[in-house]
């Protein structure tokens, strides 16, 4: 039973970045549901499903700062030599300028100091919100009475949202909106799967009609009429005071009921598992990728690269034909870049000759 949870978990972690990913591109791989309007969140809800409360606060501090941290300061470094590298190259430098505080603070208040590994900005937020959710979990009360008031927190993040121009209430008002979804993560493993039916006919046309019904609204498309289902939990963005909560909710839903679903018949794909075994290499290298295609693309076609410096570094070339050229080169080499850092680590650790 614990080897099918942990292959369930993997493939929901597939999903989840094939979503971000799809998102970064400006497309939904699950119709009806934007990414923007669940995808980040959906990772809060996987780390609470995998939340461990048996640990003392320090050791699981410990623990998330050599899971967390450690490997995205990693990537801090490399990307920001890789960034000072490439700056005669393309002609502009993809980063804010190199200060202590833009270094080791703005990580956690922004997470776009470099911004080819500005999808990395989740990592340190992850690791604050467990860090709260971990001494919350100490206090002893009701699980319900935990689930009201997060979700009175993620209410009070979303009117927090007005004064985020201060970097300080924003990394408040992200902790504050994503503990809900950390809580709910681990309710949902430890009480409901396998012990209550959440995917039953009638739910599942629930929240599709929920969602059909908020569609309406999505002022993605008529940007000058609507609330919209998409929210920016970055920035602090949200449109409305209750549907970013609701859309968090369809999308977890929707997500798990594929998995259930499709479970059987994909869990046997080894690429498949390979996309949930590298989400944080994933996480850390698609925009790269993605950027080595553009300059590819204007260099052989004779474009200069000011068209791609006046725009930002999700700007890529002729959407309408590459999007899914970027889709499936962005997934195939960060998940076999992934697979070679193991490789290499493995090679690390083994003895050299033996005793």
């Amino acid at each position: 039973m614990e080897k099918i949870f942990n292959n369930k978990i993997n493939i929901l972690k597939a999903l989840a970045i094939l979503v971000v990913v799809s998102g970064h591109l400006e497309f939904s791989i699950i119709p009806m549901f934007p990414p923007y309007s669940f995808q980040v969140i959906l990772f809060f809800f996987i780390a609470g499903m995998v939340f461990n409360p048996k640990y003392s606060f320090f050791e699981f501090i410990k623990k998330r700062i050599k899971s967390l941290i450690l490997p995205y300061f990693s990537y801090v470094v490399f990307y920001l030599l890789l960034t000072v590298l490439i700056t005669p190259l393309v002609g502009k430098f993809w980063a804010m300028p190199v200060t202590l505080k833009n270094e080791f603070l703005m990580p956690f208040l922004t997470g776009h100091q470099i911004d080819l590994i500005s999808p990395l900005w989740f990592v340190p937020q992850l690791f604050v919100t467990l860090i709260v959710y971990k001494g919350f979990s100490n206090i002893k009360c009701s699980g319900y009475l935990k689930t009201g008031l997060f979700f009175l927190f993620a209410l009070a993040a979303i009117q927090l949202g007005q004064w985020r121009e201060n970097l300080y209430i924003l990394l408040l008002l992200r902790t504050m909106y994503s503990l809900l979804f950390v809580h709910l993560g681990y309710l949902y493993k430890t009480r409901l799967e396998g012990k209550i039916n959440i995917f039953s006919s009638k739910i599942f046309f629930f929240v599709v009609i929920l969602q059909a019904l908020l569609w309406l609204t999505n002022k993605d498309f008529t940007p000058a009429d609507g609330i919209g289902l998409s929210f920016i939990l970055v920035w602090g963005e949200f449109d409305n005071w209750i549907v970013p909560i609701i859309t968090s909710l369809t999308g977890i839903w929707m997500s798990l009921f594929l998995v259930e679903v499709f479970y059987d018949r994909v869990k046997d794909w080894d690429f498949l598992q390979k996309i949930g075994q590298n989400t944080y290499h994933i996480m850390a290298n698609h925009l790269l990728v993605f950027n080595v295609i553009t300059y590819l693309f204007l260099y052989f076609k004779g474009i200069p690269f000011d068209i791609k410096n006046n725009a930002d570094i999700y700007w890529f070339y002729f959407p309408v034909k590459t999007t899914y050229l970027y889709f499936v080169a962005g997934i195939f080499i960060t998940t076999y870049f992934g697979e070679f850092l193991k490789y290499l680590k493995k090679l690390y650790k083994k003895p050299l000759c033996k005793q």
